[in-house]
């Protein structure tokens, strides 16, 4: 319904605001293009610089299985493999014990990795230069690192706690070498072992190569905590995959070389821990198995010679059928007891008398005890020497039945350990590549220039919202409660003419009369015409009969601006050729007599002008009473210091030479008298005057005219400029009767074009 058609016209307006403002934000960006492309290519010079400077990186990886257990043992049967138990790991726990001191101490003190050297020679600028620096590499033989001047290796150092992480130069010398602290030195040879007494203890050290003579080595010996952490620094230990029981180890460094090197190390090391650990318990059984058999060997052997004393004394004894049943039970009880026994024995190297499995072999124990008791009362019946010769047996029986089981469990446990493996194989070895993963040139190249670009943009961004130019004449009109009468568009042709340095600024109606720049001149011209009083405003009370002249006076015109370089002298110039097209007669007075360049608009030179008119006036009414004062004007040639334009209508007083106090000549008599004198002859009086919050010159001329006009530049002028110089104007009862917004830009990045006016030309037909 209709109902929805405002608020529907209102999202697309709002929307295309939204659109307008994206352009208008990529012309800003358009317009700082110079500071985005210095930024993009700062940005890409150091990104160049940082890639060299940087060392390259290398990675080198290994590869280890981890099985959920051992099978050794259990394949050589169930009771052995009840003897020394099971393990398993998984491969988290392995990858944190692999990261442990345990696993990289043992590395670290094979290949020397504490001793750290560093050529203190080398700058910044050599690492830029060179794209690469030479790092040590560390092998159980020593530490070596190449130099500018030769190669250094050291093969020992040790330096008590206190020196630890501190820095010594190691120097060629005639004799050997010298070793420096920072506050003595050590002397020795090269090639042979060094225990030097320092303050804070004594130093092993072992050079076996320098450099060239005078070419200094920086030498430390780092903490064993530093190194590791070093070491897990540059380690990555990750299971691959999710319960593959597959560890991934990684290490990055400087140096593809020593990386690889100290990674094999580190496996090698893990995979030997592991061994170790593997067969520790086959170790332990074994241990107590060896301390075990020479006592049951000589039991078996002191039971063997009492029975054969025995039966060499009385001779073989046939035992009743019952007794054999019995003897026959109680020797496997005893058999019974002794393994339980035996059991219990290895149980308690691992365990307390408390765990499920000793009390469960305690509790048969005390069975077999009760049951061999029971045996023993029922032979007790026998005669004595039945239950002798059956006693005697017995314990031989089962001393050898001991020993011999003891014997094959010791054998076959030797077998196991021979081949016993750790529950951890290495699947891949490091391997050197010697390719560099970092730094990615390219990479932080491209990265680098878009962060400058970046950079750049932000900076641009930043400095558009701090300014706050002037663009939107509404806000503008708001802020100073001045009303904007003209927006002046700029002129292409007359800006490409003025890019050229030797070309003169010139007219609009010379180069550009068809533009809605000229056009938009003839409105502010219109504008000026109907808005200007019936009555020009005089300085002097002036009598009635004297109203008639004060209707025929010209109007003054002041156009100045809150700053320099924003078209003042273009608004003045164009103005007044503009009102001389009404057939009046025009006077363009440049009043900036510091900086005034109106002159080269008119092609005219700057000479006796304005200051020169005021100068040789004061001086000569200094000399002159006030019976004088009113002849001196006619005493003085005003003619002289005027200058014919070369177009109808129109006159120039240029700004003259540069006086030293162009405020107070604005202030004097003679001033007033000319202005006086100009009106009476001319229609129009346009006067171009410095900025406002440069000089006070334009608030002095301002009781002199009818209108006062301040100009803004597009996408230049500083809003809170603006508006200050209004408010300064005001606090000095000057009303700014309008502002004037030059150079506005014509296109999409504006949102506010629609303050453009349409013209009216000739075509070309």
């Amino acid at each position: 319904m209709t109902t929805d058609s405002p608020n529907t016209s209102k999202t697309t307006i709002e929307k295309d605001d939204d659109e307008i403002d994206l352009i208008a934000l990529f012309f800003v960006l358009l317009r700082g293009w110079k500071i985005v492309l210095f930024f993009a290519l700062l940005g890409l010079a150091i990104g160049v610089l940082y890639s060299r400077y940087v060392n390259p990186t290398f990675k080198s990886d290994a590869m280890i299985q981890i099985e959920e257990n051992t099978q050794g043992i259990a394949a050589l049967g169930e009771s052995i493999s009840d003897l020394v138990g099971s393990e398993a790991s998984k491969a988290q726990t392995e990858a944190e014990l692999i990261r442990s001191r345990m696993i990289l101490e043992p590395v670290v003190t094979l290949l020397n990795l504490r001793i750290k050297l560093a050529d203190p020679n080398i700058s910044a600028i050599d690492k830029i230069k060179n794209d690469r620096i030479d790092t040590q590499l560390n092998t159980p033989e020593g530490v070596s690192l190449e130099s500018e001047k030769g190669r250094v290796q050291v093969s020992q150092f040790e330096v008590p706690r206190a020196y630890l992480n501190r820095a010594f130069t190691l120097t060629q010398s005639d004799t050997g070498f010298v070793l420096n602290d920072g506050f003595d030195d050590f002397e020795g040879q090269i090639g042979k072992s060094h225990r030097f007494n320092g303050n804070e203890g004594q130093i092993y050290i072992t050079v076996n190569e320098l450099p060239e003579e005078s070419y200094p080595i920086t030498i430390s010996q780092q903490s064993l905590k530093a190194t590791t952490d070093s070491l897990n620094s540059a380690l990555s230990v990750v299971e691959k995959g999710k319960q593959t029981g597959i560890i991934q180890l990684s290490m990055t460094g400087k140096s593809q070389e020593q990386v690889t090197n100290v990674l094999n190390q580190i496996v090698l090391s893990y995979i030997d821990q592991n061994q170790s650990r593997g067969s520790e318990e086959t170790t332990k059984t074994l241990t107590f198995m060896e301390t075990q058999i020479p006592a049951l060997k000589k039991k078996l052997e002191n039971s063997e010679a009492v029975f054969n004393e025995f039966r060499k004394e009385y001779g073989t004894i046939d035992v009743a059928k019952e007794a054999e049943l019995l003897l026959t039970e109680n020797s496997q009880i005893d058999t019974q007891l002794n393994e339980l026994k035996l059991k219990k024995a290895d149980l308690t190297t691992y365990y307390t008398n408390e765990h499920p499995l000793v009390v469960q072999i305690n509790e048969q124990l005390a069975v077999l005890n009760s049951r061999q008791q029971e045996i023993d009362e029922t032979v007790a019946d026998l005669p004595e020497l039945q239950r002798e010769f059956l006693k005697l047996s017995e314990d031989t029986a089962i001393n050898r039945e001991i020993y011999l089981t003891l014997l094959k469990n010791y054998e076959q446990l030797k077998i196991v350990k021979a081949g016993q493996i750790g529950f951890a194989r290495i699947v891949d070895l490091p391997i050197s590549t010697y390719k560099a993963i970092a730094p990615k040139k390219l990479q932080i190249i491209v990265l680098a220039l878009l962060l400058g670009a970046m950079l750049g943009t932000m900076l641009v961004l930043l400095k558009n919202l701090l300014r706050n130019v002037v663009k939107d004449p509404e806000r503008l009109e708001t802020k100073t409660s001045v009303p904007v009468i003209a927006t002046i568009p700029r002129s292409p042709l007359l800006s490409r003419i003025g890019k050229n340095k030797h070309a003169s600024t010139r007219l609009l109606t010379h180069v550009d009369h068809n533009s809605l720049s000229y056009e938009a001149i003839k409105s502010l011209r219109t504008s000026l015409i109907f808005s200007m009083p019936k009555q020009a405003n005089t300085f002097n009370e002036m009598s009635a009969s004297n109203q008639a002249v004060v209707n025929q006076r010209g109007k003054v015109i002041l156009v100045t601006s809150e700053s320099p370089n924003v078209g003042k002298s273009f608004i003045t110039a164009n103005l007044s050729e503009v009102l001389s097209q009404l057939n009046k007669k025009v006077l363009v007075m440049d009043a900036d007599m510091r900086l005034g360049a109106l002159h080269k608009v008119f092609n005219l030179s700057q000479d006796q002008g304005l200051s020169d008119y005021l100068s040789e006036g004061s001086s000569r009414l200094a000399k002159m009473n006030t019976a004088a004062l009113a002849s001196t004007t006619s005493d003085l040639d005003i003619e002289s210091f005027i200058r014919q334009t070369g177009i109808d209508d129109i006159d120039f007083m240029p700004r003259g030479c540069h006086p030293h106090n162009p405020a107070s000549l604005l202030m004097s008599e003679r001033f007033a008298q000319l202005m006086t004198t100009l009106k009476a002859k001319y229609d129009y009086i346009v006067i171009d005057t410095p900025p406002v919050l440069a000089a006070s010159d334009a608030i002095i001329l301002s009781q002199y005219v009818d209108k006062v006009l301040l100009v803004a530049r597009y996408d230049k002028s500083i809003e809170g400029q603006v508006t200050y110089a209004v408010k300064q104007m005001n606090k000095s009862n000057v009303q700014v009767d309008g502002i004037i917004l030059n150079d506005v830009q014509q296109g999409l990045m504006d949102k506010y074009s629609y303050h453009y006016h349409y013209t009216y030309g000739y075509n070309k037909n």
